[in-house]
């Protein structure tokens, strides 16, 4: 019995070695894994570019590279990252809502773990932007055939 249970284990940690993936670090360096968007405008889409090198011998391939949330959108580098050569990830954050915020992106190398990356900032008021519950004048009809926001009125055609 002991010898069974000596053998299970055995082939337990044989199996565990054989199928666990490696460190995506021993791989791809990132030249940072935050970035710090810092302080960015109200309803202005804002990306973030993380450079990867390919520190491996062998051919780096990105699998995927999710976002946690739906506010940031992220496009990385398709082809094959050669060894000493570098590819992109791009987290594009929609900035819709005010404050600070932080949000990661899940990335998965084929044949090693997954890493995650971070950006983070502030958003801030847009100056720009129209003003919540401000009207925009519109045009009405009048009568006599003419076009106007009450303003002015102009010769209808």
């Amino acid at each position: 019995m002991k010898q069974f249970i000596l053998s299970m284990s055995a082939l337990v940690l044989f199996t565990t070695g054989i199928f666990a993936q490696k460190s995506s670090k021993e791989v791809a360096k990132f030249e940072s894994e935050t970035i710090d968007l810092g302080k960015i405008k109200q309803d202005n889409p804002t990306t973030a570019t993380f450079v990867i090198t390919n520190i491996g011998t062998e051919p780096l391939i990105i699998e995927q590279a999710s976002p946690t949330c739906g506010c940031t959108i992220g496009d990385y580098t398709k082809e094959p990252i050669a060894p000493g050569k570098t590819g992109t990830i791009k987290a594009t954050y929609n900035a819709k809502n005010m404050g600070l915020f932080e949000k990661r992106l899940n990335v998965k190398f084929a044949g090693y773990d997954m890493q995650f990356i971070t950006i983070k900032g502030e958003v801030i008021a847009n100056p720009n932007a129209p003003k919540a519950g401000a009207e925009t004048p519109k045009a009405e009809i009048t009568p006599a055939g003419t076009v106007g926001n009450g303003d002015s009125k102009v010769k209808k055609p």
